[in-house]
């Protein structure tokens, strides 16, 4: 392709074209923490799938690596482009289609945020419940990291909640899976592999997601631990109660402290409690009549007092909003504590406990800290590490990925592997599944341009 701007240009326009020093900065990273920003040569912004198609077309011709970029919310650096590649922006492609109340789905571009979604569908009686830390992020964003969120132990993650896809090849074709439909058994489920594969396989450009009823009553138990292995022994038994709770997280004392400090918590907990506490769960029900709700709250609050708990406390309206919103902040909290990495490690909830225990003492046998919270209803643990030492850190990251593998998790649970976590991927993940993920990605992609440093960047950790 002799002139890669006059060709991108004649696609989205002159105006929706940047190229060189007119591409701001925000267009060179998302929020992971270790990895450089990088500019890349052109930002195209679509308003069509036919004009992504051709921006693909054009790229697949002239070997021009593409990233794909929604909010650039993501934790991975999966958002990172090459500094001569295309970024497609979908911030054009942010409407709410329709929303299909007899199929209880909703019809969205990628470019679509979770905030903007849950407006457009709240005087319907449903929701969305795909709800990651970031409300701003997007629905493509969504789509490409299999998000999951707090609320995933109820409702599930981006894969229970796609239904069907909009998707283009970098070849150009547009196709459909999936659709307004609650199953389907023909052929392969390409709705599902496109579904977390990070834009390295094809971009979604209409989403099909499912909605849920919302329901009008809901409160929070804030459960005090002075052990922590009470937590995780305590969480298979709040799951098998009966409650349907739709938020079940576990937040450690240090996490704890440090988001009462930096998001100015009031949570009327003792000092004395406090103090003496290793660990709290966080345990959110919901339910259509205030009088149910009670009732489950009451149970609730027995049932943790049997399993341990030295104290639990009952949140309503402000305090229980605070208290999630500063949980799915803590991303931000463990930048202000200093964190040098996040990880998102997935674990069988049977395993959580050996697993911290086991993270921690690695990295304070590397000379420095693992402190977090996480999804504990679905194994999910987020942990910030702390560790100056780059070639320490790089090895103590290796160790604790190594580790949630060998008790039968993965190294990621819903930020995606992105360029910061993709090196650990190659050097501890099966060769015989990397290979075939490989011929799978070029049957997709045989010119190798989509996110080429995702998922098979030469390298290791």
């Amino acid at each position: 392709m002799s002139d890669p701007t006059a060709r991108f240009a004649e696609i989205v326009g002159d105006h929706n074209l940047l190229t060189g020093d007119a591409i701001p900065d925000d267009y060179s990273h998302d929020e992971e923490l270790t990895q450089p920003p990088q500019k890349p040569a052109y930002v195209a912004k679509p308003a069509t799938a036919e004009e992504v198609s051709r921006l693909l077309v054009a790229a697949s011709e002239g070997r021009i690596p593409v990233t794909a970029r929604g909010s650039g919310s993501g934790l991975s650096g999966a958002a990172i482009p090459r500094q001569d590649g295309l970024v497609i922006s979908f911030e054009r492609m942010n409407a709410v289609l329709e929303v299909d109340t007899t199929n209880q789905v909703a019809v969205v571009q990628p470019g679509v945020t979770l905030t903007a979604l849950d407006a457009a569908t709240a005087d319907t009686g449903l929701r969305y419940m795909v709800h990651p830390g970031e409300l701003s992020s997007s629905v493509g964003g969504n789509v490409g990291t299999n998000a999951g969120g707090m609320r995933a132990v109820k409702y599930g993650i981006a894969r229970h909640n796609v239904l069907g896809l909009q998707a283009v090849l970098p070849t150009g074709e547009i196709i459909r899976t999936g659709g307004r439909i609650a199953k389907i058994s023909t052929g392969y489920d390409l709705t599902q592999l496109i579904v977390g594969s990070e834009g390295t396989l094809a971009l979604a450009t209409e989403v099909i997601v499912k909605l849920h009823p919302r329901l009008d009553h809901a409160a929070t138990l804030l459960a005090a631990f002075a052990d922590f292995d009470q937590v995780m022994e305590a969480v298979p038994k709040v799951l098998a109660s009966g409650l349907g709770p739709y938020i079940v997280e576990y937040i450690d004392n240090m996490t704890m402290a440090a988001l009462i400090h930096t998001q100015n918590l009031e949570l009327g907990i003792p000092d004395a409690i406090r103090d003496s506490c290793q660990a709290y769960l966080v345990v959110a029900l919901e339910n259509r009549t205030a009088g149910r709700l009670g009732e489950d709250v009451e149970r609730a609050g027995e049932l943790l007092a049997s399993l341990g708990a030295v104290d639990a406390y009952v949140l309503e309206g402000v305090s229980a909003r605070k208290l999630i919103e500063a949980r799915e902040k803590a991303f931000w909290t463990a930048k202000a504590i200093g964190a040098d990495d996040i990880i998102d490690t997935v674990v069988p909830r049977s395993a959580m406990p050996k697993f911290l225990a086991g993270a921690r003492g690695l990295a304070s046998a590397a000379g420095g800290a693992a402190a977090g919270c996480g999804h504990a209803g679905d194994g999910n643990v987020h942990l910030a590490i702390i560790c100056k030492d780059a070639a320490k850190r790089k090895q103590l990251m290796t160790d604790i990925f190594a580790l949630a593998m060998e008790l039968g998790g993965a190294i990621s649970g819903e930020h995606g592997l992105g360029r910061a976590k993709t090196p650990y991927f190659l050097r501890l993940e099966d060769p015989a599944k990397v290979a075939l993920l490989r011929r799978i990605k070029e049957s997709f992609d045989p010119a190798g341009i989509l996110n080429p440093d995702v998922l098979f960047a030469a390298g290791e950790a």
